[in-house]
């Protein structure tokens, strides 16, 4: 640092560097892309009320009822993650989501590693994809505000 910088203008990483190289953003959208295939598929299910979907949700303890509504809600929070302006909210939402079924698993006793820990993988996917696609949430990890 010279008599001449300040030290507000000599951070140890400057704007260009937080900027995701060309493969990692490549990377960070195959995986955001193949995420959010797999949720928005989940979600098509619950909205088309399939017989399994319905099944699978009366049997972890909710109403039938409240399956088009689950497939809402997840079609909200992927649509959003897979718009880059709203992906951050997007990525909050979903793993909110994701959150919930975390406890419905273990509100059944179901196995740790098979069924319980699925949607947390999914959910550090989500967030690998777009930390690896975004200058902006690598800025706020490393910086932390």
């Amino acid at each position: 640092m010279t008599m001449t910088d300040s030290p507000a203008t000599t951070p140890s990483t400057s704007a260009r560097t937080d900027r995701p190289g060309k493969a990692a953003v490549i990377v960070g959208w195959v995986l955001s892309g193949l995420v959010g295939l797999f949720l928005l598929v989940d979600a098509g299910v619950k909205l088309a009320q399939i017989e399994m979907a319905v099944q699978g949700s009366v049997v972890l303890g909710f109403p039938a009822h409240t399956v088009f509504a689950m497939g809402v809600l997840l079609l909200v929070g992927v649509l959003l993650y897979l718009v880059p302006r709203t992906s951050v909210f997007g990525a909050v939402f979903t793993t909110a989501y994701l959150g919930g079924a975390v406890c419905a698993q273990v509100r059944v006793e179901a196995e740790l590693f098979g069924y319980v820990l699925f949607p947390v993988y999914v959910a550090v996917l989500l967030w690998l994809g777009l930390y690896l696609r975004s200058a902006a949430l690598r800025r706020l990890v490393r910086d932390g505000y």
